[in-house]
């Protein structure tokens, strides 16, 4: 393990030396310190190693308090939890500073109750085997191994298992953590873990927030593997249990996750997940779906556009650029290109890529040097001018100016 700890690839420099100031610091304050979960978990599987979770038997905040005293930074306490994180001074890197503790639920799904406990009870607090191992930081310990749950084993034989049988009841976000390690690591979950995603512990998920429930999509949908993971907690009930609406992934969408942005179009991976998700929803689904998983109004209305013009395509195909341009415009872009990407409708990549930036070379100002009011007409005469450059009426300024010319005449 030491030779794993002191591997660049796997734990930069910079952080071993951050580890290591943390231990003296936390030594300092007679509080025994070690790195728990993920770190550990990516390191016995000679994976780079991202999450830095310190758990001390102690004091978390007041170890914080004291590292932002002597290195600087920032703190975020939650005294709650007996847990803070500390930002890092001048980075956006961060370390969740943690009190080794025990945990009790006072109903299923709630947030749990908080004591301060011992490294030992911490690690039987945690959700997964393969995550209840620590790793000694400071004094004589340094570098030693606490695995009393024989998550090593199961790293070997590449198996998610549970703690005990209420896992799932006492938190059912487990349930989408499972899948999630299951298809990043290449895993499979024990049988008896399996068994246990059952109708009482699906019935405590239905009851989770929107806001919770999304967290959790919204992290699967972050993995490339996500269209899988979908699949997969599908077929163990998870879906229907958020929603009856809940629709499966349709696979064929899985590759345009993956697109070569080269449009000026702003991708984000989750909003064209959700987007390709839902696109073959019903307005009321959509809207439904929004309002269980607690969408914000962007992210709502850029699935429900994408979902509106798929299903509208059909009485768009014969339009003029310019109606197709009015129809397009008050679309979110991302959501228009959702669509191109499925239907490969050459008019909505004309849009995103020429249409959208065609005006007239006419303005107000010139209207208003022409004697025009401003008023209603103002809009008209632009708007005629535009959708003759669009429909390929105009070609030159000369062009224009004879149709503005023509459309400003005093009508009989």
């Amino acid at each position: 393990m030491l030779r794993l700890m002191r591997d660049p690839n796997l734990l930069p420099s910079e952080k071993q030396t951050l580890l290591s100031n943390i231990a003296n610091l936390a030594a300092s304050l007679g509080m025994p310190c070690y790195v728990v979960g993920g770190f550990v978990r990516d390191l016995l599987l000679g994976r780079p190693v991202n999450d830095l979770d310190v758990v001390v038997e102690g004091d978390a905040i007041k170890l914080g308090k004291k590292l932002v005293e002597t290195y600087g930074g920032k703190l975020t306490t939650h005294f709650k939890f007996h847990t803070a994180i500390w930002h890092l001074p001048d980075s956006d890197d961060f370390v969740d500073l943690i009190t080794a503790r025990k945990e009790t639920y006072d109903r299923p799904g709630a947030l749990p109750t908080i004591t301060p406990a011992t490294i030992e009870d911490d690690l039987l607090r945690r959700d997964f085997s393969i995550n209840a191992m620590a790793l000694r930081l400071d004094g004589e310990g340094f570098g030693e191994v606490l695995d009393p749950l024989k998550g090593q084993t199961d790293l070997e034989r590449g198996v998610i298992q549970v703690l005990h049988p209420k896992s799932f009841v006492d938190d059912p976000t487990r349930i989408f953590r499972a899948i999630r390690y299951e298809s990043r690591y290449g895993f499979a979950l024990d049988a008896d873990t399996q068994a246990l995603i059952n109708p009482e512990a699906l019935k405590v998920l239905h009851s989770l927030s929107g806001e919770r429930l999304r967290h959790e999509l919204d992290l699967i949908l972050d993995e490339p593997h996500s269209v899988q993971m979908i699949l997969r907690i599908a077929s163990l009930g998870v879906l229907a249990a958020i929603h009856p609406k809940m629709p499966e992934f349709n696979a064929d969408h899985e590759d345009f996750l993956e697109m070569d942005m080269r449009l000026d179009v702003e991708a984000d991976r989750r909003v064209m997940s959700y987007m390709f998700w839902f696109i073959d929803l019903s307005e009321a689904d959509v809207i439904t779906l929004a309002n269980r998983l607690d969408f914000t109004n962007e992210l709502t209305l850029a699935v429900w556009a994408a979902a509106q013009l798929k299903r509208g395509m059909p009485h768009l195909i014969d339009l003029r650029p310019s109606e197709w341009t009015y129809a397009l415009e008050k679309l979110p872009l991302l959501s228009i290109y959702a669509v191109y990407l499925i239907s490969r409708e050459s008019a909505l990549l004309s849009y995103i890529s020429i249409w959208r930036h065609v005006k007239p070379q006419t303005n107000g100002d010139d209207l208003k040097k022409l004697g025009l009011q401003p008023g209603p007409r103002f809009g008209e005469i632009l708007t005629e001018l535009r959708s003759a450059w669009l429909d390929g009426v105009l070609s030159n300024k000369t062009e224009e100016e004879e149709l503005l010319r023509s459309l400003i005449a005093p009508r009989s």
